[in-house]
């Protein structure tokens, strides 16, 4: 296996994906941490479908870079998310729910009736639960996914004093001064970010779970919110990298196959908190 994990490293496309795959799980776990404990954990889900909706419609007015399109509408939408979550009269939940819903229904509604594919189907599925656009990156494509995580990690580094009071406490941030609406703006326009660029890795449908996992595997061991947070980044770094090192040997699909890895940190990890919680005792 290693001989064949090998030859296959020879070939840049196999290298793109691999330094693509660790860089959105590394800016993804960075912020599902902070949704987690802002039960905000489905925001990602919502913004997915969005960008699901968005990439329907690039691809019906044929743009050559969906993403200039997708990036920007999925960016407004977190921002309308927020807002309208903040209204007493349609909770948090409920504004995902509806957004996420529609965007996903119009979105398939456009492809199957605008749309000249011939394996729609296909087309749908792989958009959905990821695809092998991710072992077909262009140079561009890489740079650009790497400008984008590196300003995302400066991003939380910069603000992580200000991040961790916002997710605690937004009542007592707001009275030591903190502009805590201005800041969980910046969550969520990182956060559609985060999602326009998993998009290829692991689909709309999936990119939830590379958001939330990571960050409930590491609660079960630590406590504190840096080590939570560090232990996190570690975890699906790791799960991406050995994810898609299956995907490329095995033939099975990228998303899923990350995904499943993910799950099985999360259960060794819920093993070594029930032993730590034992041991405590």
């Amino acid at each position: 296996m290693i001989e064949t994990i090998g030859m296959y490293m020879q070939f840049p496309f196999v290298r793109y994906a691999l330094i693509v795959g660790v860089l959105i799980a590394l800016c993804s776990s960075l912020l599902g941490v902070t949704l987690v404990l802002k039960r905000f954990s489905f925001i990602g889900d919502g913004l997915s479908h969005v960008a699901f909706g968005a990439m329907a419609i690039a691809g019906i007015l044929h743009l050559t870079d969906d993403m200039l399109f997708v990036m920007p509408v999925t960016i407004l939408c977190a921002i309308l998310l927020l807002k309208t979550g903040q209204n007493t009269r349609i909770k948090g939940d409920a504004a995902i729910a509806m957004i996420s819903v529609g965007a996903l229904a119009i979105g398939y509604l456009l492809l199957n009736l605008f749309s000249t594919s011939t394996n729609l189907s296909g087309d749908v599925c792989s958009t959905l639960f990821g695809s092998t656009s991710i072992l077909t990156l262009t140079h561009a494509e890489v740079w650009l996914c790497a400008v984008l995580s590196l300003a995302v990690v400066i991003i939380f580094v910069l603000f992580y004093n200000k991040i961790f009071a916002v997710t605690f406490d937004e009542e007592f941030a707001r009275a030591a001064g903190t502009h805590v609406e201005a800041y969980n703006l910046l969550i969520a326009v990182v956060i559609a970010v985060i999602i326009v660029l998993a998009m290829n890795l692991v689909g709309s449908l999936l990119i939830s779970a590379l958001i939330i996992f990571p960050a409930m595997s590491s609660m079960r061991v630590f406590k504190s919110f840096k080590a939570v947070t560090i232990c996190s980044a570690v975890l699906s770094v790791c799960c991406a990298l050995v994810g898609i090192l299956i995907s490329i040997v095995a033939g099975t699909p990228v998303g899923s196959t990350i995904v499943a890895t993910d799950i099985v940190a999360f259960i060794v990890c819920l093993i070594i908190g029930n032993i730590q919680g034992g041991i405590a005792k």
